[in-house]
């Protein structure tokens, strides 16, 4: 396993323990710019805050390579008379980890600190329903005893809260934090970026690089900028179950786990002749992959761009991720560097006015 070099590393902890929850994804996109900038010609964002940036933008031929920005959250609901606070999912939050964690609830004023409070063991009775966390009993305490002195923190309904957590390394194999989906995403097509700048390579077709806002609550980002786009291809980077985890029994039809490499998805919104150029990419150089299949819509990006107006030729390639959606996502360092190579030999193999339909 190669080591990674400073600059990336300063980069990935910079850019996964900044908070970025969807809908309020701005400063991780600027983290995000600042440091693919030098490796691209030029960079445009949207309306939104889906950030893009662009090797050869003349070019008529555009291909994407794409991740999502945005991060599980909560949403400020509604303040009680003694200063507790009842919160909504931001995305696919889980009410079931959030007792006892620490969140920064974000202000006109500045990050608050708060904490996701419990009752004791003593006084529930267990397999209670109502002793079970639920979005509905779930609350914040942020050591305020009144409604006003709450909102004098500058805390509203609409206040935004995510988890304080932060990546760690796991025993020299794996990176754990949350936030890896999809973040860890938006690093590695970075890294595809630079990799392409160190090595000077040439592209024929314009090479859009794109970090979309809003995906876990609907694709949202990434539906708009392939309009704006118009690409030939895409190609998105998410991520996926690692299905070997305990209690995964739902998934034992499949078998995904980390440390084996790239995933591949085969559904009716992956363009096969595509799929087959990637596979052909990690045949070549030797890059370890898996397989999975979806019976209907991927759940990811790639939805969106395949089926943006007249019809994107697109693909998936994931990263298998342990505990999805909580605060220790995570993912193997060698599945890590497995996506970023494949995604760079798709690409440097990849000629402008390649047409992938399946009649012409």
């Amino acid at each position: 396993m190669a080591k990674m070099n400073k600059k990336s590393r300063d980069f990935l902890f910079n850019y996964l323990n900044n908070s970025s929850p969807t809908g309020y994804e701005q400063s991780g996109q600027q983290i995000w710019l600042d440091y693919i900038k030098p490796y691209t010609d030029s960079y445009f964002t949207d309306t939104y805050g889906t950030a893009v940036a662009v090797v050869n933008p003349k070019a008529k031929y555009k291909v994407v390579i794409e991740a999502h920005a945005d991060e599980i959250a909560w949403t400020v609901h509604y303040i009680t008379d003694d200063g507790y606070i009842y919160v909504v999912r931001n995305g696919g939050s889980d009410a079931v980890i959030a007792p006892s964690m620490r969140v920064n609830i974000f202000t006109d004023k500045g990050i608050v600190k708060g904490v996701f409070g419990w009752p004791a063991i003593h006084v529930r009775e267990r397999g209670k329903a109502d002793t079970l966390p639920e979005v509905d009993n779930i609350f914040l305490d942020v050591g305020a005893t009144s409604k006003a002195e709450v909102e004098e923190l500058g805390i509203h309904v609409g206040c935004v809260a995510t988890f304080e957590d932060e990546l760690i390394d796991l025993n020299d194999k794996f990176w754990t934090g949350r936030a890896l989906d999809n973040r860890l995403g938006g690093f590695m097509i970075a890294e595809v970026a630079r990799k392409i700048h160190k090595n000077k390579d040439k592209l024929d077709f314009g090479l859009y690089i794109v970090n979309a806002v809003q995906e876990e609550v609907g694709l949202n980002g990434a539906t708009m900028i392939s309009r704006t786009i118009e690409a030939d291809v895409a190609i998105v980077t998410d991520v996926c179950h690692d299905t070997a985890s305990p209690m995964y029994n739902k998934l034992k039809q499949s078998d995904v786990r980390c440390g084996r490499g790239a995933v591949l998805t085969y559904a009716p919104a992956v363009q096969n002749n595509l799929l087959k150029h990637i596979i052909k990419a990690a045949d070549k150089n030797k890059i370890p992959f898996q397989r999975l299949a979806s019976s209907r819509a991927t759940g990811t990006d790639t939805d969106a761009f395949a089926y943006s107006g007249k019809g994107t030729a697109s693909a998936l390639i994931s990263i298998p991720l342990k505990y999805m959606h909580t605060t220790v996502e995570t993912a193997s360092k060698k599945d890590v560097e497995a996506v970023i190579e494949l995604i760079y030999q798709s690409i440097i193999n990849l000629k402008a006015g390649t047409d992938f339909r399946y009649i012409k």
